[in-house]
Parts: C-alpha cells; structure tokens; sequence
C-alpha cells in the first residue's frame, strides 16, 4: 500500500496554524482532498511548548488578538467557533504597564477604548476625550480593513464608504497622531506596542497601527491549554474533515511545470502531485531554493523578495520561577519598560546583538495561574531586535552571547522594578534568531515576516496580491503572508491562502458562487 496517494487537490507544507487554519478553511468550502506535511514530530510550529523537569513551558511570546468575548467574537475567534475548534480562552488582566524610567512614566492600560482614554485622563487630565476620539478613529479604520480584505470597491465608493481609511492611508503612524497635538507623555504611552509590527513611528504606516490598536484594546486572550492546545485541536479537528496529516516529511522542492504546479518532492524522494501547493516557507528560499527547476522562477519574483526587509525577532529569556507572582511581588502580567520611547533610538539599537534596554515582560500565571505547579510561576523578558544583528555572530561566540544577553536583561528588568527574580530561577531558556532557524527552518530565523514601512505593508499587498503570484497554484501562509506578523494574522494568512485557492478554482470551473468567495474571510470585526 502506497503510502501517498497518486494526487492531491491541496499539498499544505506546514502545519503551523497558518497551515492549519487553511486547511479547514478549504474544507469548509468543500475541497477535502488535502494533505499536510510537517517536518516536525508535532504540529503548531512555534505556537508550541517544551518541557523541562516536567514542567511544561509556553514558547509563543504573546497573547491572541481578534478574539473577543463569546457574545461578540472578532474574526479569529468567530473562525475557531465556526470551524468547531473549541479553545478555552482566558483574557490578560490588563493591555500594558509602561514604565519609563527617564520621566518618571508609571500607568498601566486596560482593555476598552474608555477605559484607557479615563486612566490616561488621571494622570493628564483633560486629554481622556482626544485619547478616546483617537481610539474610535482607529477603530473606523480597523473596521474598513477588515472589510476592504474581502470586498473590493472602486475609490469613489472606497471614499464614500471608509472615509477615515482614504484619509489616513499614505500617512505614518506619527504623522496621524501629531494632528491629535497630545503631550510628549501621552504619545509615548500610546506607542509601546509599535515594536511587534517591525518598523518605528515616523515609518510605520498608521493604517497598520491603527489596526494593532483598535484590535489590541479590545481585549487579548491566552489559551487555557497553553498555544499548543490551538495547534493540536486544529490539527485533530482537519484530521476529522478528512485531511491526511503526516509528521517527520519534509518537502525539498515544490515542483513547477510551465509556470504551474504540480506537485512535491519530499527529503526522503516521494514525489507527489497535486493541483495546489501551499508553502509556509518563506518566498525567500522557495524562490532561490526550493522551485525544481529553478528557470521556472521568474525575474520578478527575485526582485520582489529581494526588495522587502524581514522584520523583527524575540531575544527572549524564558524562566520558571520558585515563586507565586504574589510571593515574589510580581503584580503585572505585561511591562514595556525602558530608559526612552524614542522608537528611532529603539530601533537602531535593535540593528545590533545588544546589550538590549527597551524591554517587555509577561509573567503568564497572571493571566493563566494553572500554567505552572503550584508555587511557580513562569515568566519572560524579550527584546525585539531585527534578525539580520545575528547574521555575523559566530558559532564559537553564541552561548557566551546569549548568556551576557539573559544577564543583561534580567538585570535591567530588576532595575527598572524593583523585584528580584535572579535568585529565583530554577528553568532558564535563551531564545535567538538562530533558535527559531535551528527549529523551524524560518528564513533567517524571522518569525514576524516582512517589515511594515510605508512602501509594503498590509494595504499595498493586497492591491498588488494579482502581481505577486509569480507561479500558478503557489499560495504562502505564514508570517510572510498578506496580513503580516503574529499568532491571529497567522490564521487570517492562511485564509487568505484558501480564498486563493478557491477563486483560482472558481475562476477555472464556474462553479464557486461569487457570495462564497465574497465572504470567504469574513467582514468586519467578525
């Protein structure tokens, strides 16, 4: 008995949950016949786990957006709902502290527009109304985006229609938030979650902030069974639908045939064929490494990769603590904490391999207490630096790097709180780039995908989605795809992978109703 049949409709390599969310997507619009190749022993890419001496240890760094409450789920969360992926979601306690030692800044954020606006008016008072007047123009944005993604219109009726996202699209993010005229305080407390998204203010379009914003203050959720219980029930769930999963296969080559697909070859030489191929690695090495033959490459799809910058990556130190969060005076599940919020300063010291002092740091039991055995708790401090400040490190060099970089961290963590947890750590982890390419096989070590800057970002792909399938049949999914970095656009990635799939058949059978394809992804907020 053949171990692969003879053809697929659909090969996904990866079974992130970008991968994975596709393949349910497809499914539920009737394309069953699926298989998913894993190279790993155990799905979810870095939406995963480890163990040390038994205890089990989250390696995703941050919390899901696009949740929402049971009662008004956002896109990701009505997604899971809707494909039967039943996820116990637990909400942070709070958005963010952010701490800047250099002017004395101390406030912590909570979710909802209002309730933000009303702590930053304590402590400035009078400026509440203009910070939540900017949180619903973030939200008016927030909320054209999700529907512009699934509904193309002309730009009269784009500017009828979303006037606030015509307005502000060609504008940076600090171009948009000058206009407010807030103090220097409040700009700064409005900005630490710039990093995730890969560029500072002055070159970070708003669009892409607003977005980041309007979404993150709705409120975020961690999953009860840590990110590997996202991965896993996604996993057993496409199993279900009838797709075949194998672990322990790496594809090689994806192979092309006059500017088609038409199947794989995996390490150990299957060679398997199939109509589509979806790739959750990154256009970089399937364009120079993986195409058979590689003349089946075009000019444009090298000039296309070659002209976008690969975002930022987790210097991260992960620890177990001997202690609760109470017993060792940790009251914060998310601190940024730095000497300054100048993102321009922050980002050139990300070029480099540290020492690293714009911090953030979780302490997950806060929002997930059963995540450690009792009297533990388990926490972590990462900086953000751009992956290429690793490419000169050499090998000799790196664990004595990333143990000055743990050192470092933990000790302007402790400065800038003072709360010891030094003499507390009984597991310790050092997360680089280079880990996340030795465990994933990431271009680079990326995890975040491209950089958003004002010339390629979320909008200007999507308009230019038509020009950038260089090979037919060939769709992304990952943090490389469309909607960019972090665990929910991961999902709305690899949806996107499936709407492409599914107006390629469309457009090649006449079959798939318009109205299907239309609300394929979803519309706003849902």
């Amino acid at each position: 008995m053949n171990f692969y049949k003879d053809h697929y409709d659909v090969i996904i390599m990866g079974a992130g949950l970008a991968g994975l969310s596709c393949a349910l997507q497809l499914q539920s619009r009737g394309i069953k016949d699926i298989l998913i190749l894993e190279k790993h022993n155990l799905p979810g890419g870095l939406a995963t786990s480890y163990v040390r001496n038994g205890i089990e240890i989250e390696a995703t760094l941050h919390e899901m957006m696009s949740i929402g409450t049971k009662e008004d789920r956002l896109k990701v969360g009505a997604f899971f709902d809707d494909m039967g992926v039943d996820i116990d979601w637990l909400p942070v306690p709070e958005a963010y502290r952010f701490l800047q030692t250099t002017d004395g800044i101390d406030i912590t954020l909570h979710a909802g527009y209002r309730r933000m606006a009303d702590e930053i008016d304590a402590q400035f008072p009078g400026w509440g109304d203009k910070v939540y007047e900017f949180m619903l123009l973030m939200r008016r944005v927030y909320d054209s985006m999700n529907i512009l993604s699934v509904t193309p219109m002309s730009k009269p009726e784009m500017l009828l229609k979303h006037p606030d996202f015509v307005k502000t699209v060609g504008y940076s993010a600090e171009q948009v938030m000058s206009t407010f005229e807030f103090p220097d305080e409040i700009e700064q407390i409005l900005t630490p979650y710039w990093i995730y998204v890969g560029n500072p203010m002055n070159t970070l379009p708003f669009t892409i902030y607003a977005f980041l914003m309007a979404d993150y203050f709705c409120g975020s959720y961690v999953a009860h069974g840590l990110s590997h219980e996202m991965s896993m029930k996604l996993e057993k769930k496409a199993e279900e639908n009838g797709a075949q999963i194998e672990f322990r296969q790496e594809v090689e080559k994806i192979l092309v045939h006059n500017g088609r697909v038409t199947g794989v070859r995996t390490k150990r030489g299957d060679e398997i064929a199939c109509d589509y191929v979806v790739s959750a690695a990154y256009p970089n090495k399937v364009y120079t490494q993986m195409i058979e033959p590689l003349s089946e490459v075009p000019e444009g799809a090298i000039k296309a990769v070659n002209a976008r910058n690969l975002s930022v990556c987790p210097v991260s130190v992960m620890m177990v603590l001997d202690g609760s969060p109470e017993e060792l005076g940790i009251s914060d599940y998310n601190i940024f904490s730095g000497d300054t919020m100048d993102t321009t300063e922050i980002w050139d010291n990300y070029h480099t391999a540290g020492p690293y002092t714009y911090l953030t740091s979780i302490c997950l039991n806060l929002a997930n207490p059963d995540c450690t055995p009792e009297g533990m708790c388990q926490f972590s401090i990462t900086a953000l630096p751009l992956v290429d400040s690793f490419l000169d490190v050499k090998e000799e060099d790196y664990p004595a790097l990333k143990r000055k970089l743990a050192a470092e961290m933990i000790a302007n963590y402790e400065k800038n709180t003072g709360i010891n947890i030094h003499d507390h750590i009984v597991e310790i982890e050092v997360e680089t780039p280079i880990t996340v390419a030795h465990y994933v096989g990431a271009w680079k070590g990326s995890i975040y995908g491209y950089a958003h800057c004002m010339d390629d970002h979320a909008v200007a792909r999507l308009q230019m989605k038509a020009e950038d399938h260089f090979i037919k049949g060939l769709e992304f999914a990952g943090a490389h795809g469309m909607s960019g970095n972090g665990m929910g656009p991961a999902v709305t990635n690899g949806r996107a992978a499936a709407k492409g799939i599914l107006e390629a058949e469309a457009a090649k059978n006449k079959k798939t109703p318009a109205s299907v394809i239309k609300n394929l992804i979803g519309g706003a907020g849902k």
